[in-house]
């Protein structure tokens, strides 16, 4: 099938290149010159495992190009997804403005049936105004498709062409049709392709988010509870995660969620409600509750250097809001640096993939390392904030010697307690008792 993918973002790259390897002819269109430039001289402008071995071999292979045009991209196209930024606006709305004026370009240029996709997270009814901008100015007969996405940033690829379920909502039994056809290969394991209507489909991708998102933050506040009544959270994770009907997934205590989907859709979610004058409990408390869960550790630093960081130099292991992407959007860690920069501390990070977009955002505020050893040097207490693979398992003979205090602040819970008491580590941690070293720290 020849499809176009309007935006090469996150979402749209991974879209685009994954349906060419399906063996799909596509087109990519993207405004920014400067990106797609990168593109067509083969650099993949993000990080995502697995991404930038199918992009090579599909551009080398004539299935996958990119342009700037979209008149040019979309020509002959059978279907075009719409993978375009929804930034949320000032009151937690998502900003349509990119959507809708593609919509509104696309109805003059439209020269053959095609389904428009929105493969955006959108507001319920946006795909009723997409189909209303388009329609302003169409001569030919079109159907707008909601397919929401459901890709894991750090294992998208494997995401897109494993997919447990496809979400399509149309009410047209020509769109249903083409979109079948074209996920075919994709669930021929027999996982489901659910058809629904536009509405529901656009409600199902921000459902799905809360949900996991309420999950979360339920299980942080229980691991606050767990620091106050002496219980130890991970072990209530593995009691309550047996359950079949809670799941052992997305239980893992921590200093919060971020990333470009879940702050921005549960704050859609919410608006949503209140535009059909519902009050969403349960959303204002997740929001609130993930709030000052990002910053937990700061006061416990506090604490333990007598409330003056002045002088202190933090490690900071992780910037990337989770494991296997460079994405700091609503990351944690810009949270705690920023924090620790207030109070007077000097900062040193190092993540394996994200440094890059944090010099991008706070330039030289902090120290950047070369390696996760380099920015212990000197440091007078190590906090982790993303539990990457690599800090799972360090070479603590090395850190002894770096570390001018053998004190970690573990955000992620990455090391376990007896472990910590084996190394003799002052250890705090998210939902568990400390671990406090019988032995004096070297000042």
């Amino acid at each position: 099938m020849k499809l176009a993918v309007v935006g090469t973002g996150y979402v749209g790259l991974v879209t685009g290149t994954c349906f060419a390897e399906t063996g799909n002819q596509v087109t990519c269109v993207d405004i920014d010159v400067r990106k797609v430039e990168k593109l067509n001289n083969g650099i993949v402008p993000i990080y995502e495992p697995g991404l930038e071995t199918l992009f090579h071999r599909n551009v080398e292979e004539g299935r996958l190009s990119f342009t700037t045009n979209l008149e040019e991209g979309i020509k002959g196209a059978e279907v075009i997804f719409l993978a375009l930024p929804t930034p949320p606006g000032e009151d937690g709305s998502a900003d349509l403005k990119y959507i809708l004026k593609v919509a509104s370009d696309l109805g003059p240029i439209l020269s053959q049936y095609a389904v428009i996709v929105d493969k955006s997270t959108v507001p319920v009814g946006t795909a009723e105004k997409v189909h209303a901008h388009i329609a302003d100015n169409a001569k030919v007969d079109f159907d707008v498709v909601s397919n929401p996405e459901f890709l894991r940033e750090g294992v998208a690829v494997e995401d897109f062409m494993k997919p447990d379920r496809v979400v399509i909502g149309t009410k047209s039994d020509r769109a249903k049709a083409v979109m079948n056809r074209l996920y075919a290969p994709l669930v021929r394991q027999g996982n489901p392709v659910i058809f629904m209507d536009e509405r529901s489909a656009e409600m199902t991708k921000y459902a799905a988010n809360a949900f996991l998102a309420t999950k979360i933050t339920f299980m942080n506040e229980i691991a606050n509870l767990c620091e106050r009544a002496g219980a130890n959270v991970d072990d209530i994770r593995r009691g309550i995660g047996t359950d079949s009907r809670i799941g052992k997934r997305f239980l893992f205590a921590g200093i919060g969620y971020g990333g470009s989907c879940f702050p921005k859709d549960v704050q859609a979610l919410a608006k949503t409600a209140k535009d059909f004058n519902y009050d969403f409990k349960v959303l204002k408390s997740v929001m609130e509750v993930n709030y000052l869960q990002k910053t937990k550790l700061l006061p416990q630093i506090l604490e333990h250097f007598g409330g003056n960081l002045t002088g202190k130099t933090i490690a900071i292991w992780g910037l990337a809001f989770k494991p296997y992407t460079d994405d700091i959007r609503e990351a944690p860690a810009l949270d705690n640096i920023r924090a620790l920069l207030d109070a007077g501390a000097k900062v040193t990070v190092y993540d394996p993939e994200a440094m890059d977009n944090v010099r991008e955002q706070i330039g030289n505020a902090v120290t950047y390392a070369h390696t996760q050893y380099a920015a212990l040097d000197d440091a007078d207490a190590l906090v982790v904030i993303t539990e990457w693979p690599l800090f799972r398992t360090p070479d603590f003979d090395k850190m002894n010697l770096l570390l001018k205090n053998k004190l970690i602040f573990d955000g992620r819970n990455v090391y376990e307690l007896d472990q910590m008491r084996e190394q003799n580590y002052t250890y705090y941690s998210v939902g568990r008792e400390p671990v406090l070293a019988p032995v004096e720290q070297k000042a």
